[in-house]
């Protein structure tokens, strides 16, 4: 055992990496439905390595942490710009009301049961689940002009406020925001759902290497015997089913396989290639004439594409109204996705840009679409570093200005300004997709494990601490995180629905992404049992990330006037 400890303590890599380890471990342990997380249970194994005195250098936590937050303004850039649009208003507001009430609950109530200026911290970082307060609040408390036993006092303090107040906050939001919302806006959530689940869309949750049986889209072949079909263009036929889309890909006249031409016209006999839904072939396919099997025929090459949204043109329009016009012919659409989360498909979603829209179809038309929509976002292991390193630099040379408010300088230090530049350069990629590429996995590395490396190596610094702190605050913070907790999206649930009037169901996404609560968002959709909510989580996801990360620095600045 002492070998053991002494190489924790002489090398703390490994006390790391053995954080880490538990940390994960803990955190995928689950209580019926509801686990710690990862975060959570790096921290908690953090401290219970830590109460060996490990010491690790401050540097190597700030390197994970920048990372992470440079990667967190990547992922929500697009969004966050889009948020400044009129359309996204409503939301704007009740994003701005969530984070502001929390930032004065969390001031309030520190004041009132006089808590110092890391336990007030760590209550916001727990209560509203925004793990990146820890670190910009730290930095805050860096500069404020006190001896350095004081500083670190107050700092060790917050993953003590931060450990209670997450617990109690994340495990109550999940509950209350799908289940007592519906009821403070007086409706049921299913049924709200049940309104507009023919218009949405989503994902069945196949795992890794599944795939669904049922195919939204189809290519089959048809003899043309209907007298309706016959001496008539491609474009002609095309055009009939006006309810409904239907493309010819591919016509054998005689022996000869011809590819499709606007102006080609279809003869008695001849077998064509249509793609189209599948349940229009099954509701309709019969109309053009029987079904025939034509290997040679339907042996050609399709493609299931990702691509970028940059075309100005298109970005605005509906779903209904893209797939009106000839960019859209031949093509189909088997998902979207804004920040990383699947939205639904349906006619009246709007298109933004920095949308990844999966197009099905034929190779030569999913190519030719995919050049009007935007960039082709083919799959990569490769991440483009000079884009990560150059602007987590610039950001943190613009973070390090500072300003002086009521004697208390206020900056957003070098990893404030990393999330800001990870925004630029987050709608940068979205704009101009031809560079900056960092695939799911290092999004993954730089988020997940960066935030949680960071997190688990505040644990092992305020370890020694953390039990002693426990004991003097930890009663009163379980009733304070519950309260700080409820009542900032009590406040906006009740302004988002009775005042801006909202759709109930973007209501309680918009109140999952104000407080950055992703499996509130996930609960919210598994009790309407649609996709819907996520609408309403992506633009305040975006900016309650930021409005919580710059709050840190900002209630260390109220506590200490």
């Amino acid at each position: 055992m002492d070998y053991f400890v002494s190489a924790l303590r002489q090398n703390p890599e490994l006390a790391i990496f053995l954080t880490i380890a538990i940390g994960f471990l803990i955190g995928q342990v689950k209580f019926g439905s509801f686990s710690l997380g990862i975060v959570v249970g790096s921290l908690l194994a953090g401290v219970l390595i830590g109460q060996l005195d490990i010491q690790v250098p401050a540097l190597v936590k700030t390197i994970f942490f920048d990372l992470f937050l440079f990667t967190t303004g990547y992922k929500v850039g697009p969004q966050f710009f889009r948020g400044l649009k009129a359309d996204a208003l409503p939301q704007l507001a009740l994003t701005v009301l969530i984070c502001t009430s929390c930032l004065l609950t969390a001031f309030g109530l520190s004041k009132l049961l006089g808590y110092d200026i890391g336990t007030a911290a760590g209550l916001l970082a727990g209560a509203f689940s925004e793990s990146t307060v820890i670190g910009t609040a730290a930095d805050a408390i860096n500069r404020l002009d006190l001896s350095q036993p004081e500083k670190a006092a107050l700092i060790n303090n917050i993953p003590v406020a931060y450990a209670v107040t997450y617990l109690v906050g994340t495990a109550v939001l999940v509950w209350y925001i799908p289940t007592i919302g519906p009821k403070l806006m007086r409706i049921n959530l299913r049924d709200e759902a049940a309104k507009i689940r023919a218009l949405s869309g989503g994902g069945t949750g196949l795992g890794q290497g599944q795939l669904s049986a049922a195919r939204p889209f189809d290519v089959r072949a048809y003899r043309v015997t209907n007298p309706a079909f016959i001496n008539r263009t491609i474009a002609e036929v095309e055009s009939m089913p006006r309810d409904a889309r239907a493309f010819v890909v591919r016509v054998r006249q005689n022996d000869a396989l011809l590819e499709p031409r606007p102006d080609l016209v279809i003869r008695e006999g001849d077998i064509v290639a249509v793609i189209a839904r599948h349940e229009l072939h099954a509701l309709r396919g019969d109309a053009i004439g029987p079904e025939v099997s034509d290997t040679a025929l339907l042996d050609m090459p399709v493609e299931a594409l990702d691509v970028i949204v940059t075309n100005r043109s298109i970005a605005g329009q509906t779903l209904a109204q893209l797939s009106l016009s000839n960019i859209a012919r031949g093509v189909f659409l088997a998902k979207l996705f804004r920040s990383g989360l699947e939205v639904p498909i349906a006619p009246d979603t709007v298109i933004d840009r920095g949308d990844v829209m999966r197009l099905i179809g034929t190779v030569a038309d999913v190519e030719r679409t995919a050049k009007e929509i935007g960039y082709p976002d083919r799959p990569t292991a490769a991440t483009d570093m000079i884009f990560v390193g150059t602007g987590i630099v610039l950001g943190g040379l613009v973070g390090l200005l500072s300003v002086v408010v009521w004697g208390v300088p206020l900056t957003l230090t070098a990893s404030g300004g990393a999330l800001i530049m990870g925004l630029v350069f987050g709608w940068l990629r979205s704009v101009y997709p031809f560079f900056g590429r960092m695939p799911e996995a290092a999004i993954w590395i730089f988020d997940t494990l960066g935030l949680s490396m960071f997190i688990g190596i505040v644990g092992l610094s305020a370890g020694p601490s953390f039990v002693a702190g426990l004991h003097t605050t930890g009663a009163s913070l379980v009733v304070v995180g519950l309260v700080s907790a409820l009542v900032p999206h009590t406040l906006g649930i009740l302004f988002g629905r009775y005042v801006l009037k909202m759709n109930p169901l973007i209501v309680l996404g918009a109140c999952a992404g104000a407080g950055t609560i992703t499996a509130a968002l996930r609960a919210v959709q598994d009790e309407a049992q649609s996709s819907y909510p996520a609408l309403g989580y992506t633009v305040p996801y975006a900016l309650g990330n930021i409005l919580l990360t710059a709050w840190g620095p900002v209630l260390v600045a109220m506590m200490a006037f």
